[in-house]
C-alpha cells in the first residue's frame, strides 16, 4: 500500500478480517485444478467477496465507536457539529448525574445502540455515520487521497469512488441475497473468478486506508 497503516487495534483487526478473505482464493485456487463437479469454486470465492465487505463494515462501525468515545471524553469545543448535537436518552443523562456512568461511556453506548445493527456497505450510510466524528466529506478526500497515493494517474472524485464502492457491496448483496443468481435465472449464477474478487479486496484496503488517513 502508499501509505502506512495504522496501527490501530481496529485497523489491524480489518486486515486480519481482509487475511481470512485472501486465505479463502488461495483454497479456490488451489482446488481448481481438480475439476470436482462436486465442488463450484467460484463458491470460495463468493465467500471471501462477502467476508471482504462485512470486514470493512466491521471497520467503520469499531472506528466510529473508538472516535466517539475519544471525542466525548475530550469535551472539546471543537468536536464536530453532529456529535454535539446529538441525543442522549434520559436515562443515560440520569446515569451521568448519578455518577454511575460518564458521558463519554453514555455517549458511545448509545451510538452503539443506534448503528450497531446498521449496515454500513453504503456510501451514504457510511457518510451519516462519520459526520459524528469529522467535519470532512470524507469520499471527496479520499479521492484525492487515492489520486495522490497513483501519482495522478487517476482522476478519480467523490461520485466515481462511491461508484466504485457501490459496485463492490451490490456484488456482495447478489452473493448474500440472491445466490448470486443470474436475473431471471434460478439455476445459473453470475460467473466470478480468482482475478474478480482479489481486486475487489484491493479496493476495499485501498478504500478502507485512504478513509483512516483523511479521519486522521
Amino acid at each position: 500500500m502508499p501509505a502506512a497503516q495504522p496501527q490501530t487495534r481496529e485497523f489491524r483487526a480489518f486486515l486480519t478480517n481482509l487475511e481470512y478473505a485472501r486465505k479463502m482464493i488461495v483454497a479456490g485456487q488451489s482446488l481448481a485444478a481438480f475439476q470436482s463437479p462436486v465442488i463450484d469454486i467460484g463458491d470460495f470465492y463468493r465467500a471471501a467477496w462477502v467476508q471482504a465487505v462485512s470486514a470493512i463494515d466491521h471497520w467503520f462501525h469499531e472506528e466510529l465507536y473508538r472516535r466517539v468515545a475519544e471525542l466525548a471524553a475530550e469535551d472539546s469545543p471543537q468536536m464536530p457539529y453532529q456529535l454535539t448535537k446529538f441525543e442522549l436518552p434520559l436515562v443515560k443523562v440520569e446515569e451521568i448525574r448519578r455518577g454511575t456512568t460518564t458521558l463519554a461511556d453514555a455517549v458511545s453506548e448509545h451510538v452503539k445502540a443506534k448503528w450497531g445493527n446498521a449496515a454500513l456497505q453504503n456510501p451514504r450510510k457510511i457518510s451519516e455515520a462519520l459526520k459524528l466524528v469529522t467535519e470532512e466529506d470524507i469520499w471527496a478526500k479520499a479521492a484525492v487521497q487515492l489520486n495522490e497515493w497513483n501519482h495522478g494517474r487517476t482522476s478519480m472524485n467523490a461520485q466515481t469512488l462511491k461508484q466504485k464502492y457501490n459496485s463492490i457491496t451490490d456484488r456482495r448483496n447478489r452473493i448474500a441475497h440472491d445466490a448470486d443468481l443470474l436475473d431471471g435465472d434460478l439455476k445459473r449464477r453470475r460467473p466470478i473468478s480468482d482475478a474478480d474478487v482479489t481486486d475487489a479486496i484491493d479496493w476495499i484496503e485501498r478504500i478502507a486506508l485512504a478513509i483512516a488517513t483523511v479521519l486522521g
